[in-house]
Parts: structure tokens; C-alpha cells; sequence
């Protein structure tokens, strides 16, 4: 069963997200592009766990306070959803900005509510050598040739799209350009902090992706000290779209391997 609901983390912020499934909770974070970018991932995932979806603050018109402008206010709004829904021996999986996001609330995490983290083609960390590409100041043809494996088969002219699908789009990627302080899409400050992060960390990358390397995932995860790097070939920065199969079972086997055994009683 699948269920969508609002959930007021303060007085003047609510986040929007969808819940289906039952068993150990997932939380699936999605990059800029909105959450229809991860509905698949997470309808197929909610097969095996109690899967939340939320929509950022901001994305596909909902609402977003004046105050509430960096990927710090996302992640610390997620740690607080999790508090208030009162889970505990949650996967956080994100793709893109999600990634950095859920890395984010592993570092904050001080009250253990995450047991275990996938980063699917994130952003976030400043890597030496492996600059992020500059997403903005790529047309929308170079976007497409940057992000899929097979950028004839993904692309989209701008100018086919009703107006109220390519509004709903510019509207997503102006709030990403706010939430990433003018679409810096990297923290000098995450990288050294993540060998903090003691949960085991899936690292997923689409080998094709140009917008962030494979050598620049590789070095993500070798920063957490329980980071493992899975490429996945034919797949660019989503790969959870063009290789969906392949994505979703490294996926479930994460959750199936990692997390808290439950406690029996007697």
C-alpha cells in the first residue's frame, strides 16, 4: 500500500513524501532533477523495506521557507523527520544531491537513527584532480550528453515539453541553484568528515557519468572507513534509471546485508 503524507518538521516547514512498504525503513533522497527521477528505485525497493520518499522543500512547488536555502537546513530537516516518524536502523539512499545529503546526516547522526548509507553518483566532496562539472553552464544537449550512457535515447528538447512540465523543471533547478549557495555543488568541508561516518557506506556509480567521475566516486568512498565502490557499466549519473535492475539488486542486498538484527524476545 502506498501512501502519500505531509509531515510538519517545524512550525513553518513541511516536507511531502510518499511511503510504501513495510519492513526496515529506507529512506530514498533524490538529486535536482525532482523526485520522479527515484519513484522507480523506490517503488521497487518498497518490495523489500518501508521505503520514504520525500520531495525536497522547494522541488515541484512545494513549499519552502525564506530561511531555508542549504543542503545543511535538507539534512538537518531529514535527521528530524526520522526523530519525529520514530525509526530507527535506517538505509539512507541517495543519488546526486540526495548522495551528499544523506552523507551529510550520517555526520550529524549523534542519535544512531542510520545504520547504513548508499551514495548513488553523489555529489558533495571536494576531490583533487576531479572537479564536479558545472551543471548550469551546460545547454540542456551537453546536460544530456554529460549524465546518460545513452544521451540520444534520454534527451528531451526543451521546446517539446508542455509548459507546465518544462516550468516545473526551471522551478526544480532554480531551488538547486539556491540550496548549493549559487549551484556549488561540492563542501570543502565534507570531505574530511566522513571518516567520521562509522556505518557501512555503498558507493554506486554509473561509469559513463561526466557530470562526476568514476575516479572521483572511487575516491568518495575510499573516505569513509567503511566504504565499498560498486561500477556499474552502461550507465551514466543515474544509473537507477538506465541500469534500474542492476541498481535496485546492489541495493537490496545492502539492505539485506547491513542494519540492526531485531531483538527477540524470551
Amino acid at each position: 500500500m502506498t501512501t502519500n503524507r505531509t509531515a510538519q518538521v517545524y512550525p513553518d516547514l513541511s516536507i511531502s513524501l510518499t511511503e510504501a512498504g513495510s519492513g526496515r525503513p529506507v529512506l530514498v533522497l533524490h538529486g535536482g532533477g525532482g523526485p520522479a527521477t527515484v519513484a522507480g528505485l523506490a517503488a521497487r525497493l518498497a518490495e523489500s523495506g518501508r521505503v520514504l520518499t520525500p520531495v525536497h522543500p522547494g522541488w515541484d512547488g512545494t513549499p519552502r521557507p525564506d530561511w531555508f536555502t542549504s543542503v545543511d537546513d535538507l539534512a538537518v530537516a531529514y535527521l528530524h523527520l526520522l526523530q519525529d516518524s520514530e525509526l530507527s536502523d535506517v538505509l539512507v539512499v541517495g543519488s546526486s544531491l540526495g548522495g551528499q545529503l544523506a552523507a551529510e546526516m550520517a555526520i550529524r547522526d549523534t542519535a544512531g537513527l542510520i545504520t547504513g548509507l548508499v551514495l548513488v553518483n553523489a555529489v558533495g566532496a571536494d576531490i583533487e584532480g576531479e572537479p564536479v562539472t558545472d551543471f548550469f553552464a551546460l545547454d540542456p544537449r551537453a546536460q544530456a550528453e554529460h549524465s546518460w550512457h545513452d544521451p540520444d535515447r534520454f534527451y528531451v528538447d526543451p521546446a517539446t515539453l508542455p509548459a507546465a512540465e518544462l516550468a516545473r523543471r526551471q522551478a526544480n533547478m532554480a531551488t538547486m541553484r539556491l540550496i548549493t549557495d549559487g549551484g556549488r555543488m561540492t563542501s570543502p568541508k565534507l570531505l574530511p568528515r566522513l571518516g567520521r561516518v562509522p556505518q557501512p557506506v555503498l558507493v554506486i556509480w554509473g561509469e559513463s557519468d561526466r557530470v562526476v567521475t568514476p575516479a572521483y566516486g572511487a575516491a568518495y568512498a575510499k573516505a569513509f572507513p567503511q566504504g565499498r565502490f560498486e561500477p556499474i557499466p552502461g550507465a551514466g549519473h543515474l544509473p537507477h534509471i538506465e541500469r534500474a535492475d542492476v541498481t535496485a539488486e546492489l541495493i537490496e542486498a545492502e539492505l539485506r546485508r547491513i542494519g540492526t538484527p531485531p531483538v527477540l524476545a524470551g
